[in-house]
């Protein structure tokens, strides 16, 4: 079983380290800078409950050196796959699944998607219809992150916490590739459900990130603080609920209220969102996968979306005056252009 992950930061780099341990599994690793250098040289390093360990890996910048592959896992945040698209071509068989590892709202949400709006392209997450064109939904496989890790250093990533991966096919079948995909990666000791609906699980893990990120962003204040002050908390219920009529509109479902995960994300305590940190450390922000794209989706779906667009509009006012969105190249190549 050929997998490549293109993307080995801390996401990739952690399950590329489990299944570079897995019997019959022949894993590349796509990467680049220092990290690249280091994991060249010394291997991959994961630090997990106070135990450090070292496995060698096949890692490279140059998708062309590896050449076609079972499983391509696409481990970038969304508006980096779409501008890796072409790149990741020479990695691409008749048969190879691509296995989107993004947070947000997936570029192939609509395909096989039961009832009237199967097939919508969403612009927001894949303008042009790059990754459409390019891959092709029929190889997608979703998936859903839950870990937490960084990189220390070149070549060295940290777990902080959780190991699940759940993965599941855009039609709802257990497929043959998916349960294969599963056994791996459970080989290499972490979690990978497979799911009947992958969507209702982007949905539960989204209906945080649509709200919680942009609202700290805009705020400065961690997880606990957005969650717990009436002011804020009151607003990302108000998102939260827009998105659940959005999502139950499209056949997604919830397993726990809205009241309970807000109540888990207090728990969480004093985190700084994702969007907060790319914000601090001026890296281009992650606006349209989790908060553009589902208010393009209520427009396809004829949801309104009062308080997500308010919200979006603030934080996309705030980023493009730090020169950190849009992320999308203009079509002459030489600045930014918007998505939405």
């Amino acid at each position: 079983m050929k997998i490549c992950i293109y993307g080995a930061g801390a996401i990739g780099g952690f399950m590329g380290h489990a299944l570079a341990q897995v019997p019959g599994v022949e894993l590349s690793l796509i990467a680049r800078g220092p990290h690249l250098k280091a994991m060249q040289e010394n291997g991959l390093t994961l630090i997990r409950d106070g135990e450090t360990v070292s496995v060698p890996v096949t890692a490279t910048s140059n998708p062309a050196d590896l050449g076609p592959q079972d499983y391509v896992v696409i481990a970038l945040k969304s508006h980096q796959a779409w501008q890796s698209a072409e790149s990741i071509k020479p990695l691409l068989g008749p048969n190879t699944a691509v296995v989107t590892c993004q947070n947000g709202v997936p570029w192939w949400y609509f395909h096989k998607l039961p009832g009237e709006f199967e097939g919508s392209r969403l612009d927001a997450v894949d303008r042009d219809d790059r990754q459409w064109t390019v891959f092709g939904p029929g190889r997608a496989i979703g998936c859903v992150v839950y870990p937490a890790t960084e990189i220390i250093e070149p070549g060295v990533i940290k777990h902080v916490y959780g190991d699940k991966f759940s993965i599941g096919e855009p039609d709802g079948t257990v497929s043959p590739r998916c349960e294969a995909l599963s056994k791996a990666m459970q080989q290499g000791g972490l979690r990978a459900p497979v799911l009947e609906d992958i969507r209702s699980e982007i949905w539960l893990k989204l209906w945080g990130n649509l709200c919680f990120n942009p609202i700290s962003a805009l705020t400065g204040a961690t997880l606990d603080v957005v969650a717990t002050e009436p002011g804020t908390r009151a607003l990302a219920k108000s998102m939260m609920l827009e998105a659940q009529t959005l999502a139950e509109k499209l056949g997604a479902s919830f397993r726990v209220d809205v009241e309970r995960r807000i109540n888990g994300a207090a728990g969480v305590g004093a985190h700084r969102t994702s969007m907060l940190q790319d914000l601090d450390a001026g890296k281009a922000m992650e606006i349209d996968a989790l908060v553009t794209a589902v208010q393009e989706m209520g427009r396809v779906a004829d949801i309104a979306t009062p308080a997500i667009d308010g919200v979006l509009a603030l934080v996309q006012q705030l980023a493009e005056g730090r020169g950190l969105y849009p992320t999308y190249p203009a079509e002459n190549g030489d600045d930014l252009a918007r998505t939405a």
